[in-house]
């Protein structure tokens, strides 16, 4: 799934870590596999095509190099047009189509945010967040208060889950405002 800017999950949580640090394909697969980025694709047919795509972009870069062992392999690094990339899709407001479709692809980018685009620009972040889903929720109770009656007691019960899962989003981004002093 691609965000506003058209970049994918799994582009942009390349374009992150190998931010943070550069890495091999092979890295990249074992942090995938063994952190809670453990939900992005990480076998061998979804990430070097994607290294591929990124490098022939000019987003990352690859050097022959040795990564965490002997065997050489080829190390990416982020380049200052990846780096923009990166920053511009990061940068990019939170919509009512991000809350309502796009939610892992939010809170990913959240992840890489603050060392990025700074702790400003990541708390104004949230508090689009909060409003998006405040906005959202609103819309859905107001859906359900109208349909009520008329719902399975297990339609309704689903519903009032979804809202739930929605405003403890906000709860937590509020947390997060608060905890980065943004309150």
């Amino acid at each position: 799934m691609k965000g506003q800017s058209g970049l994918s999950m799994l582009s942009l949580a390349i374009l992150g870590v190998i931010r943070q640090q550069p890495q091999t394909g092979y890295d990249i697969r074992k942090l995938f596999a063994t952190t809670p980025l453990g939900h992005i694709r990480n076998s061998p047919g979804a990430i070097y095509p994607a290294l591929k795509r990124l490098d022939d972009a000019g987003w990352i870069r690859g050097q022959a190099g040795h990564g965490k062992t002997r065997v050489q392999r080829v190390v990416y690094e982020i380049t200052p047009a990846g780096l923009e990339t990166l920053e511009d899709h990061l940068s990019e407001p939170v919509t009512q189509d991000d809350v309502t479709w796009r939610m892992d692809d939010v809170l990913l980018r959240f992840a890489f945010m603050e060392p990025v685009i700074g702790r400003e620009a990541t708390l104004r972040f949230l508090g689009d967040f909060v409003s998006q889903i405040d906005t959202h929720v609103a819309g859905l109770r107001g859906y359900l208060d109208s349909v009520r009656d008329l719902m399975p007691v297990c339609g309704r019960l689903a519903m009032e889950n979804g809202i739930q899962s929605y405003e403890m989003n906000a709860r937590w981004a509020r947390r997060a405002i608060a905890e980065l002093g943004g309150d």
